[in-house]
């Protein structure tokens, strides 16, 4: 369900606070757990440390981001390919595959 519209979106004040301390050129990462925190304007060109629950994220802010959340750009999940055995021995004949063509197009291009 969506947030109030006569509320306002949601900003951390203390996100805010520490904005206003530091230049957006300056490089310096800002680290955060406020990752429910909407991306307003002002927060344009600086680099956020998101952190997803073991490590931060480092989410440098533009201008399509604004109204999005900052958990949207660190994932918590990390994804590990379908498969298992059989997907590895597909994957394995295809490099072996391509490095096969690869060796007549060596010889081709030495003569």
């Amino acid at each position: 369900m969506a947030r109030s519209s006569k509320k306002g979106p949601f900003v951390d004040p203390k996100l805010l606070k520490k904005i206003s301390k530091i230049k957006p050129e300056g490089g310096a990462v800002i680290k955060t757990w406020s990752r429910a925190s909407e991306i307003a304007p002002e927060m344009v060109g600086y680099t956020f440390g998101v952190h997803n629950g073991k490590i931060f994220v480092e989410v440098k802010v533009t201008e399509e981001m604004v109204g999005h959340r900052l958990g949207e750009f660190s994932h918590t999940r990390k994804f590990v390919k379908h498969g298992g055995k059989i997907q590895r021995e597909l994957e394995q004949k295809t490099t072996e595959g391509a490095a096969t063509q690869a060796a007549p197009a060596a010889k081709a291009e030495k003569k």
